[in-house]
């Protein structure tokens, strides 16, 4: 379905973001990762689906970074088709001991690196009147939970850029849509896990079934590869007139 396509996915070294750069590749669209840690191991899996694959390392809070990467994109495979705004990061704390510096971090690679993204990716898309633009927000986007007062703002923001995206470009080829998932078992929820359970003395396995208690009535973790699949769903012909959604994949969070 995508073949002769580019996606970019950022935050796509592990997690979220490599399911989906893996469902896109399923789809037969090239790949630019994004992100740090561990670079081969990721660009071997995406490789592996039968597609070409790019890296670019910028940091999501620098603009100048995103640029570069952007332009790297273009000079790769031509532009990018489909974009898939991923990054985030977290930190947990209240509000009048939230530390500022983790306030301004979050709030540039969370929300800033979207729109900067998403400006630089625009007029190639509009240029063949096809284009894709997703970003992941949360749950968080939609409902708040105490002492992640910058996480849940900028994921707020991310639905409210998603919506205005998808108004401004309402009458072309290209769409705009968030994914706003419950709770993912990616490295940075496996380390609120591993927190609770050293915190409480009790098993992973109990302290996840905790985790999943407190909000989400399904008692399971959606996957990268079911977010990935919506991904895809966006990118198809019966995602043409799909525009401006926050759509969740939660379990049943926000049904309560």
């Amino acid at each position: 379905m995508l073949k002769g396509k580019t996606a970019l996915v950022t935050g796509s070294t592990s997690g979220i973001g490599l399911g989906i750069a893996k469902a896109l590749a399923r789809q037969g669209a090239n790949i630019v990762l994004n992100g740090f840690g561990d670079v081969e191991g990721p660009q071997a899996e995406v490789a592996a689906l039968g597609v070409q694959v790019g890296y670019h390392g910028a940091d999501m809070s620098k603009p100048a970074e995103i640029e570069a990467m952007m332009a790297y994109a273009a000079q790769q495979f031509g532009r990018v088709d489909v974009l898939v705004n991923n990054a985030g990061i977290q930190h947990v704390a209240r509000i009048e001991d939230f530390p500022v510096e983790r306030w301004d971090a979050i709030m540039a690679i969370n929300l800033s690196s979207a729109f900067h993204a998403t400006r630089l990716a625009l007029p190639a898309m509009k240029a063949v009147n096809w284009g894709r633009i997703i970003n992941v927000a949360s749950i968080h986007g939609l409902v708040a939970s105490a002492e992640k007062s910058a996480y849940v703002a900028a994921k707020h923001g991310v639905v409210g850029l998603t919506k205005v995206t998808a108004l401004e470009n309402a009458t072309t080829g290209v769409t705009c849509n968030a994914i706003c998932p419950g709770w993912v078992l990616t490295p940075l929820v496996q380390k609120q896990v591993d927190a609770k359970a050293a915190a409480l003395g009790i098993s992973n396995e109990e302290a996840i079934k905790l985790l999943l208690q407190e909000k989400e009535p399904s008692m399971q973790f959606t996957t990268p590869e079911e977010l990935g699949e919506l991904a895809v769903f966006f990118c198809s012909p019966a995602g043409n007139n799909v525009r401006g959604v926050a759509w969740n994949m939660d379990g049943g969070w926000t049904a309560q």
